[in-house]
């Protein structure tokens, strides 16, 4: 019958659907929890449990703690320059407009760029001494400034919120193309550009800047990462209890010789720790050591001028280096986690490279 052969089909896709749905190494946060479960029953130890606060992080500093006050000229300076016959004149009247005073953060970066490299434009066309100094002396404090308005563009941007907001959930698992190619490649760009502005070569252009904070709006991957890697420190840190527990019973084997029970927890380590715990660390580690690290060069690079508040957010949630880094701890939770694995298949003789 028509009805039943639509049937026989409709039946085993449901089911298949049903259970992929159900796959609890689908996700990140049902997959830790299964992981430790299936552990304490392998181990006939109970099991550790995911504590319910996850290892300390906070949303990015608020914009009004980040963005710096940007000096200005003095307005008697910037009324005489906008009547100066040179392409000045231009620059510093567009600033003086009524849209000019209220500036976003990049296009206050680029007003500041091209002021300077018009001015040292405009210097070479003037014959006045008097004239000459008040010039240079914009140049200088112009220069002087330029790290506030490139923090301001990088950091100061409500853009960078979305990109690191914790709200979105975690890293997804088992990704078939690399997440964050797009803003790795985009950070590169802002990082290099900001090298080239950090050593005064003015001529670098800005123009790609705003099609990466609109790409930092689109997408929150630095914030999944982060917290994949609280989630991924308070499991290894759970299971590592758990097997530590287990090391404190007799043995697993004697002698080193396998048993039956040893061959049950070889192929659990395998099939479930390597099989599919360890890629999940392994893209959380690629994203930190491509997207998370490319952060903290953007930031780390602008030390100079970088807020208080914000140098104790960037130590822990961008730095790898500060004791408070919680990438730091990753490390710790992971390498620790294999050390007590490989201690405990020694015991069967069983210990992995």
């Amino acid at each position: 019958m028509p009805g039943t052969t639509m049937l026989q089909w409709l039946v085993p896709g449901f089911c298949a659907l049903m259970l992929s749905g159900c796959n609890p190494f689908s996700e990140a946060e049902p997959m830790m929890d299964e992981y430790l479960e299936r552990l304490g029953r392998v181990l006939d130890t109970p099991p550790v449990a995911i504590l319910t606060d996850l290892p300390d992080a906070s949303i990015i500093p608020r914009r009004r703690e980040r963005v710096l006050e940007m000096p200005d000229l003095e307005l008697g300076m910037l009324d005489f320059m906008s009547l100066y016959g040179c392409e000045l004149q231009y620059v510093v009247g567009e600033r003086n407009s009524v849209m000019g005073q209220v500036m976003q953060p990049l296009n206050r970066l680029r007003y500041e760029v091209r002021f300077i490299r018009a001015a040292e434009d405009c210097l070479a066309q003037m014959d006045d001494e008097g004239l000459e100094q008040i010039l240079l002396s914009a140049i200088e404090s112009k220069r002087a400034s330029l790290p506030v308005a490139v923090w301001n563009a990088t950091w100061g941007v409500e853009e960078v919120e979305r990109l690191l907001t914790l709200s979105k959930g975690y890293y997804p698992v088992a990704s078939e193309s690399n997440p964050v190619s797009d803003l790795v490649r985009d950070l590169d760009h802002l990082n290099q550009a900001v090298a080239a502005l950090s050593a005064e070569q003015l001529e670098v252009s800005l123009e790609d800047i705003g099609r990466i904070h609109q790409r930092w709006q689109a997408e929150f991957r630095a914030g999944q990462i982060i917290n994949s890697a609280r989630l991924l420190i308070a499991a290894l840190n759970a299971g590592t209890e758990t097997i530590k527990a287990r090391l404190d019973k007799r043995p697993l084997c004697q002698n080193e010789r396998p048993n039956a029970q040893s061959e049950i927890v070889r192929n659990f380590f395998f099939n479930i720790y390597v099989g599919e715990v360890q890629p999940y660390m392994s893209d959380v580690s690629r994203g930190r050591d491509s997207l998370i690290l490319a952060l903290a060069e953007l930031a780390d690079q602008q030390r100079g001028v970088m807020p208080a508040s914000f140098e104790q957010w960037y130590q822990r949630h961008l730095s790898d280096q500060a004791d408070t880094s919680l990438w730091r701890q990753l490390d710790q939770a992971m390498m620790q986690h294999t050390r007590h694995w490989q201690e405990l298949l020694g015991q069967c003789g069983l210990r992995p490279g």
